[in-house]
C-alpha cells in the first residue's frame, strides 16, 4: 500500500479535528488512530484519503447518475438520428462521459506485430 500521510493528517484534521501530531506528544492512541482511519474510508467521495487510495472515489453517487443520465440522452439522440436521416452514414455514435479511475479505451486501429517480428525483437535484445 503507498503511503498516504499528507492526505490522513488533512482528513483527521477536517472530519474530527485531531492533528496527528496529537500521537507523538501522547494525546492520542494508534488504536483512535486507526478507528478514525478506518471511518475515514467510509466516506466516499468526501475523503482527501480514500480519493488518493482510488480515483472512483472522487465523484459521489449523483454525479455518476449525472453522467450516466448525459450519456443515455446523447444515445438516444444519435439513435433518433441516426434513424430518421438520409445520410446517417456519416453520424458517428457519442462517446461517453469519462469517469475517474476508469482506462481509456484503447484505439481499434492498432495492428498487431507479426511472430517473426517479435522474434527478431528478442534476437535484438539478445544480441546487445
Amino acid at each position: 500500500m503507498k503511503d498516504y500521510p499528507d492526505e490522513l493528517e488533512a482528513d483527521l484534521l477536517e472530519f474530527f479535528g485531531v492533528d496527528v501530531l496529537d500521537f507523538w506528544s501522547g494525546r492520542l492512541s494508534l488504536r483512535r488512530i486507526a478507528v478514525l482511519i478506518n471511518s475515514l474510508l467510509h466516506k466516499p467521495g468526501k475523503s482527501v484519503l480514500l480519493q488518493a487510495m482510488d480515483e472512483k472515489t472522487r465523484w459521489d453517487e449523483p454525479t455518476y447518475l449525472l453522467a450516466r443520465n448525459s450519456d443515455a440522452l446523447e444515445l438516444s439522440n444519435y439513435l433518433f438520428l441516426k434513424a430518421n436521416s438520409t445520410n446517417a452514414d456519416d453520424l458517428d455514435p457519442p462517446a461517453p462521459i469519462p469517469r475517474p479511475g476508469e482506462m481509456e479505451p484503447e484505439p481499434e486501429d492498432t495492428e498487431m506485430s507479426s511472430p517473426q517480428e517479435v522474434m527478431d525483437l528478442f534476437r535484438t535484445m539478445n544480441s546487445l
